[in-house]
């Protein structure tokens, strides 16, 4: 498979990355390692987890899974998010950083992660105190970058002038939610993550699967995210993400592809994207997404996606 540069560093990353968060939840050890075997099989290089993920559980079956093959992935995990349980509300101060990444990285069975990331912005605490921590990691070896997700657009630009500032190499990616039936970061985010020349790493690209094409007319099949969580098929199985759904799977028809082809290779074809991170629950779905980051569009594609209604 592909690989690409992650933004200004030198981590070399499979266009098409695995998202863990089913790992410990809608599938156990046994599914999460069929799915880990089927990505290295598959090329997939870049695997991203978080230490929230099915309360810390998908970080362990991580370690336990890969064992030797650590070193053939570009390892990414999260903190700052509330673990259940944890009463902590300074979740980005220096203390509860050093506590997490170490509590990671044992989970993790590594001596360093490749990609750490702040999951979201933490209002109780300095960014100051926080990009210190996390360059105080990057100096003994725990982490080799850190980066963002979440944030607002005057957050990340704050975060990334305090890192100026203090001779930091500050963030060098943004994680946040991007599809093509979910843009909103193109009008005031997207700018700044092009100007900070940092990596957008895309979360959900899928519309958390309404862009696999298997919810025609707002179905939610059994065992699928929408018919396990309510709130979530209420947010994207709405009349207009349906008619947008429909529309694109026409376009991608038109050129011999598919809905989830054209989902993947369309945020492939935004300049910041480096890679697209996506969740299976099977080998089967690693192998679909690993076939979609095959497809790049031409410029007559973008132009022809570009000319649709909105």
């Amino acid at each position: 498979m592909q690989t690409r540069k992650l933004g200004t560093t030198d981590l070399d990353v499979s266009v098409i990355g695995l998202g863990t968060n089913n790992f410990g939840g809608r599938i156990d050890l046994e599914g999460s390692r069929r799915v880990i075997d089927a990505a290295i099989d598959h090329g997939i290089n870049f695997f991203d987890t978080a230490d929230i993920y099915a309360d810390t559980h998908s970080e362990s079956i991580i370690g336990e899974v890969l064992g030797a093959r650590r070193d053939k992935i570009v390892l990414a995990t999260k903190f700052g998010k509330p673990i259940q349980g944890s009463p902590e509300k300074k979740r980005a101060s220096r203390d509860y950083i050093f506590r997490a990444v170490d509590a990671s990285l044992a989970r993790l069975k590594t001596d360093r992660i490749d990609l750490y990331q702040q999951h979201e912005p933490d209002p109780d605490t300095p960014i100051e105190e926080t990009l210190g921590a996390l360059e105080e990691l990057v100096k003994v070896g725990k982490i080799r970058y850190y980066g963002a997700s979440n944030f607002t657009p005057a957050g990340l630009g704050e975060a990334q002038a305090a890192a100026r500032k203090a001779g930091y190499r500050g963030f060098v990616a943004s994680q946040d939610e991007y599809s093509l039936v979910e843009r909103s970061i193109e009008a005031e985010l997207l700018p700044v993550i092009r100007a900070e020349k940092l990596a957008l790493i895309p979360f959900f690209p899928l519309a958390a699967g309404l862009l696999t094409g298997k919810y025609s007319q707002g179905q939610r099949p059994e065992g699928s995210r929408f018919g396990a969580w309510t709130a979530l098929g209420d947010r994207y199985l709405t009349e207009r993400n349906l008619t947008l759904a429909d529309q694109y799977e026409a376009f991608a028809r038109a050129r011999g592809h598919t809905l989830l082809e054209l989902a993947f290779a369309w945020l492939l074809a935004q300049d910041s994207v480096p890679s697209v991170i996506a969740g299976a629950t099977s080998a089967a779905q690693i192998e679909a997404n690993a076939a979609a980051g095959n497809w790049q569009l031409s410029a007559a594609d973008l132009a022809a996606f570009a000319a649709l209604p909105a």
